[in-house]
């Protein structure tokens, strides 16, 4: 025998994993560091807990302390892991030179997301050469149902799906604008279809908007989405047809790249 037993959580995981997992999660949060005792105060851990953890974790390189500054940082180890994943996916490969010219196209930054548990992940970003506030960042996770990435996916789905997706996210609200009743979610996915773009007019964040289009695979299912984000007084009211249009088309394109295939219109969320 000898051998320790790990500590179970109730849903059955092992709660040591689950601790790390959440460290690492809420150190994602912040590109410059974390402070132990906010680390402590994100996750509702103790401070001796979460020491012991990072301590473990930076053992194996997942993560680094910087003495100069006293933070934590995510280290090398957490990189390579994470490098694997964008290495395998021929989709981030071939999405990146179309997201570098829509950057260039219209200076603002662009973002490939997938669907994952419900919620839109960015997994690769572009950003904008003229503004260094981002909308969204690499492993970022966003709503459905309040993201243009998300409701241009979700605008795909079948009337199956969508009821139960929207059964789920009942009605979160994210700021003022968002649209938390269902008539209005319904006839703004209705409106996705006829233009091939959705819009997030400060849904999600105030003063932040975001213009998203599908990518479709083999078999004219959506399998992601591209997006152009930025500030709302840069993203105007009148601009947004024009990113709209340009982002349908870079969807197809992207989509022809992938041996993917637009759908028929009105085969869309039939």
């Amino acid at each position: 025998m000898g051998e320790r037993v790990e500590e179970k959580s109730l849903h059955g995981s092992v709660q040591s994993i689950d601790r790390a997992m959440m460290l690492l999660e809420a150190m994602g949060m912040d590109e410059d560091g974390n402070r132990l005792v906010d680390l402590a105060t994100r996750t509702g851990l103790a401070p001796s807990t979460v020491h012991r953890i990072l301590t473990t974790l930076e053992q194996w390189q997942f993560i680094q302390y910087n003495p100069n500054d006293r933070m934590w940082h995510i280290g090398r180890q957490a990189f390579a892991i994470g490098s694997v994943f964008t290495r395998q996916s021929n989709l981030v490969a071939t999405a990146l030179p179309y997201l570098r010219r829509l950057r260039d196209q219209t200076r603002e930054t662009a973002n490939l997301g997938f669907v994952q548990d419900g919620e839109v992940v960015c997994v690769d970003r572009v950003e904008s050469r003229d503004i260094t506030r981002s909308v969204t960042r690499v492993g970022s996770r966003v709503p459905m149902t309040a993201s243009a990435m998300g409701k241009a996916i979700l605008a795909t789905y079948s009337q199956e799906d969508l009821e139960t997706i929207l059964l789920r996210e009942g009605s979160r609200r994210f700021t003022a604008n968002t649209l938390t009743r269902q008539s209005a979610l319904r006839a703004d996915l209705e409106k996705i279809r006829t233009d091939g773009y959705a819009i997030d007019d400060e849904e999600l964040v105030s003063g932040l908007r975001c213009v998203a289009s599908a990518v479709y695979d083999h078999h004219g299912e959506a399998i992601c989405a591209i997006s152009l984000s930025s500030i709302a007084s840069r993203i105007t009211p009148q601009r947004i047809p024009v990113l709209g249009r340009l982002l349908a088309e870079t969807s197809a394109q992207l989509t022809a790249a992938l041996s993917g295939e637009m759908p028929p219109v009105n085969a869309i969320a039939s």
